[in-house]
């Protein structure tokens, strides 16, 4: 992972077998990034995305293995209890140009990927919300 500061935007460059949960934490950490936009384009060739059951309040992951280009990354870093915490999205395509996508769990990278860290002047935090089910903003 390479990346530079422009003004309110960082440019972040992951490269090959890293994993994007993983290295955007390392990056925000280091950083002290407490609120902020991400987006992402790039290659992987494995990704865990999820879609939330509402009646059961629980995420149904989808495990994907092969030649993806991540066709749209987007989501949020910002805080839970004070640390780090980390909310994307993410759909790829493979060679025949289907796309599949969800909450993303896990993604390692098979070429390079592209991100975009747009900081928010501000900070917000997450709370555990019993009615939904999910850790939702609280400002």
């Amino acid at each position: 992972m390479e990346y530079k500061k422009f003004g309110g935007f960082y440019a972040v460059r992951l490269d090959k077998g890293e994993e994007i949960l993983a290295k955007l934490k390392e990056f925000a950490v280091k950083e002290n990034v407490v609120f902020a936009r991400v987006s992402a384009i790039g290659a992987v060739g494995l990704f865990t995305a999820g879609v939330f059951d509402t009646a059961a309040k629980q995420y149904r992951s989808n495990e994907f293995n092969g030649n993806f280009e991540i066709v749209s990354l987007s989501g949020t870093i910002d805080r839970m209890d004070g640390n780090f915490y980390a909310h994307l999205h993410m759909s790829a395509g493979n060679e025949r140009g289907e796309v599949f996508g969800g909450h993303l769990n896990r993604a390692v990278i098979s070429a390079t990927c592209e991100m975009i860290v747009s900081l928010i002047d501000g900070e917000t935090d997450r709370q555990f919300d019993e009615e939904v089910g999910l850790n939702l903003w609280r400002f």
